[in-house]
């Protein structure tokens, strides 16, 4: 089931925001235009997730030339420093283990939100000298 939780712009490129859906507290972020949503909990010690730097990972080709992909599309732990991948929730301290629970997170076209998945029966009705007819 889809929950309404704020407006695409309210996550401005690169940032993050906090929502509560059914008691849950997840944390959504906007890579690029991207949306993705996390429990904003870690599964270490349940550190709020939000509240952690974001960063890309280091690589090596051979010592001394270190290079970050992926900036800002991880998210560290402020306790104890684990890092999750933001797309996917995979953990890189133990992937085959560990992982942070992933929310999808779609952007839903405000006019038809406010349109409705349910319509009523429309029923046309004439006027025919003093009587009104319906038809059925």
């Amino acid at each position: 089931m889809k929950h309404i939780v704020a407006k695409a712009a309210d996550i401005a490129p690169g940032s993050r925001l906090v929502v509560s859906v059914k008691g849950r507290s997840i944390v959504l972020f906007n890579l690029g235009g991207e949306y993705y949503g996390l429990l904003n909990r870690c599964p270490h010690q349940a550190a709020a997730l939000s509240a952690g730097l974001s960063s890309g990972i280091a690589v090596a080709d051979e010592p001394g030339q270190v290079r970050c992909l992926r900036p800002g599309e991880f998210i560290r732990c402020p306790w104890h420093g684990w890092e999750f991948d933001i797309r996917t929730g995979q953990s890189y301290c133990d992937p085959s283990k560990l992982a942070v629970r992933q929310f999808p997170v779609t952007v839903e076209a405000g006019a038809q939100l406010v349109e409705g998945p349910y319509k009523a029966e429309r029923i046309e009705v004439t006027q025919e000298d003093d009587y009104l007819a319906v038809e059925v």
